[in-house]
C-alpha cells in the first residue's frame, strides 16, 4: 500500500524509531592506526568505553578486554587512548591512570600511580617515553613515564593553566603542545610551542630550546602534528577570523597557510584528543575536515601546490570527525555519519573506495524513515542572521493532515554546532509527523569567530532571539503551526530553554 493511502494529523503518526531502539545503539569516539595497520576505536556503550581493535589481516573485531572502563577525565574527557609499536595505552576511568597492553595478545598493566588523572597519552617514535596530560588538586602540566612504567613519572612542562595535544616529533628529540590561561577558553586564546628534549641520565628528560610557534590571547591554535618526514609542524588556527590549517617549516621557519575561504577547519577543543586532520604516509599530503553550511567534508591538500581536493567517500557521509590516516597504504578511517545514515567507522582507499567497518546501530529501520536536514537561515531581531538546521516531517508510511507542530533544538556549549550529521532525537520527532528547528544561534561554531564570539556577554539574550526568530521564521513560511511550538535543550541549551 502507498504513502498516500495513509494520513493521520501531523504529529501523531506511529513510528519504528522508539525510545529503546535509541537506547540500543552505541557512540564511537577515537579511531587510531598502529604501525602494521592495526585498527583501534573507542565505542561507547551505556556508561562504559570499550576499546575495539581489528588486525591488519582483515580478522573480525574483537573487544580489547572486558575489565576496563576507558575513559580520561581531564576537564570534560577525551584522549583516552593511543596506540603504538604493538601496545595500546589506555585511560582508566576510575583510577585515571594510564595502562599498557599488547595490542593483539597478553594482559593490561598500569604504568602510572593512582592519582590525578590523565589524558592523551602520546608514545615517542623510538618507542621509549610516553608523554601525557596530567591533572593533579587543579594544577594541570605534561608527564613523561618510561613505557613500561618502570620507573616514577616526571613533570615536564608546567606553569599554565591548561594543556592539550602533546606530540613527538619523527626524531623523537622534539615535542610540541597547546597551552592556555584562565580565562581563556581554548577557542578564544591558545599558543603552540615546540622544544626540544635532551635524555639526561637514568631515562629523566629535560626541556632545551623553548619556542613559541602560533597563537596568542586573541588567537585560537587547534591541533599539533609533525609530519612523517619531519620537515612540518601542522596546525590550524584563526588569525584571520576563521579556523585555516597552517603548516610550519622547521627548515626554514616559514608558516605557510594551506585553506582558505568561509570555511573553519577546526573546532572548539572542548575535550583532550580532537582532531580535524591527520598526515599522509609520505608526507607530502594532508587530510582534513572543511565546515561549511552546516555540514563537513573530507578533503586533501598537497602540501606543495597547496591544490586541495575533496575525497569521494560517498554522498551519504554529510558530517564527520577524528580523522586518521594509516602509517602504509593511505588508508583512511573517520567516524561518519549523514541525515538518513547513523553514525559509522568507514575506510576510504582510493583503489578501493569506502567500506563500512562498524556500524553504531543494527541500521534496519529503512532511510526512507528518516527526514533529510538542510541548512536555513533567518533574519534575527535585530537584523543578523542567524543559521540553523531544519528537519520536515516524513515517513515511509503516512501523510500528514494540517500543519506540522516544531520542536525547536537548542544546542549545548554553547559554542557546539548542529549540523547535517545524523540525530536520532531529531528522527524520532520527525518520524511521528513534527518538524524540527536545531538553532545554531549567535556564539555557536562553524560560522567564524565574530559569529561565534557575538555571545560574549549576551548570553541568555541572542541565543534566546534567535530561538524565536528562528520558530517566527517558520511560522511566518507557512510551515509549521504557531499554536504548537515547543523547545527543548540541554547543558547551555537547557539555560536557553528556562529563559
Amino acid at each position: 500500500m502507498s504513502k498516500d493511502n495513509y494520513t493521520k494529523l501531523f504529529g501523531l503518526w506511529p513510528s519504528p524509531i522508539t525510545p529503546i531502539s535509541m537506547a540500543h545503539g552505541i557512540g564511537f569516539s577515537d579511531v587510531a592506526w598502529d604501525h602494521d595497520g592495526t585498527l583501534v576505536w573507542r565505542e561507547g556503550r551505556s556508561d562504559r568505553g570499550v576499546l575495539v581493535v581489528q588486525a591488519p589481516d582483515g580478522q573480525a573485531p574483537r573487544d580489547f578486554n572486558n575489565e576496563y572502563n576507558v575513559r580520561a577525565g581531564v576537564g570534560y574527557g577525551g584522549g583516552d587512548f593511543t596506540v603504538g609499536h604493538g601496545y595500546i595505552y589506555f585511560v582508566e576511568a576510575e583510577s585515571g591512570r594510564i595502562f599498557r597492553q599488547p595490542t593483539h595478545k597478553g594482559s593490561a598493566k598500569p604504568i602510572i600511580p593512582a592519582f590525578g588523572s590523565a589524558a592523551s597519552p602520546a608514545i615517542s617514535p623510538n618507542g621509549r617515553y610516553l608523554l601525557y596530560v596530567h591533572t593533579y588538586e587543579r594544577n594541570d602540566c605534561i608527564a613523561v613515564v618510561d613505557p613500561e612504567g618502570n620507573n616514577w613519572p616526571q613533570k615536564l612542562i608546567s606553569g599554565e593553566d591548561f594543556y592539550m595535544q602533546p606530540c613527538w616529533h619523527p626524531d623523537s628529540q622534539r615535542i610540541a603542545w597547546i597551552s592556555w590561561n584562565h580565562p581563556q577558553m581554548p577557542w578564544d586564546g591558545t599558543r603552540l610551542y615546540l622544544a626540544s628534549v635532551v635524555a639526561l641520565l637514568r631515562g629523566s628528560l629535560e626541556l632545551g630550546e623553548v619556542k613559541k610557534v602560533a597563537g596568542g590571547k586573541k588567537t585560537a591554535v587547534f591541533g599539533a602534528q609533525f609530519s612523517p618526514d619531519g620537515r612540518y609542524l601542522a596546525y590550524v588556527s584563526d588569525p584571520d577570523g576563521w579556523w585555516q590549517l597552517f603548516v610550519y617549516d622547521l627548515v626554514t621557519n616559514e608558516h605557510h597557510v594551506l585553506t582558505g575561504g568561509e570555511a573553519e577547519h577546526g573546532i572548539p577543543a572542548w575535550v583532550q584528543g580532537m582532531r580535524t586532520f591527520n598526515f599522509s604516509p609520505d608526507g607530502n599530503t594532508i587530510y582534513f575536515l572543511k565546515i561549511k553550511d552546516g555540514s563537513i567534508g573530507l578533503w586533501q591538500v598537497n602540501i606543495k601546490s597547496k591544490l586541495e581536493e575533496r575525497v569521494r567517500i560517498g554522498p551519504e557521509y554529510t558530517w564527520m570527525k577524528q580523522v586518521a590516516v594509516a602509517p602504509v597504504g593511505e588508508r583512511v578511517a573517520v567516524i561518519a555519519s549523514g541525515g538518513r545514515v547513523p553514525e559509522r567507522i568507514i575506510q576510504y582507499e582510493a583503489s578501493q573506495g569506502t567500506r563500512v567497518i562498524r556500524r553504531s546501530m543494527p541500521e534496519e529501520i529503512p532511510e526512507q524513515t528518516y527526514s533529510q536536514p538542510s541548512p536555513i537561515s533567518w533574519t534575527g531581531m535585530d537584523g543578523n542572521d542567524v543559521y540553523g538546521i531544519y528537519f520536515t516531517p516524513n515517513s515511509a508510511r503516512y501523510s500528514g493532515i494540517g500543519v506540522p507542530p516544531l520542536l525547536v533544538l537548542i544546542h549545548g556549549g554553547p559554542t557546539s554546532q548542529s549540523g547535517a550529521n545524523f540525530d536520532s532525537k531529531a528522527q524520532y520527532f520527525t518520524s511521528r509527523g513534527w518538524a524540527v528547528l536545531q538553532v545554531n544561534y549567535r556564539g555557536s561554531s562553524g560560522y567564524g569567530r565574530d559569529y561565534r564570539d557575538k555571545l560574549k556577554g549576551n548570553w541568555g539574550v541572542y541565543d534566546v532571539q534567535d530561538a524565536v526568530a528562528g520558530a517566527k521564521h517558520l511560522v511566518e513560511e507557512g510551515q509549521v503551526d504557531a499554536k504548537k511550538l515547543v523547545i527543548m535543550g540541554g547543558s547551555a541549551g537547557g539555560f536557553t530553554v528556562l529563559k
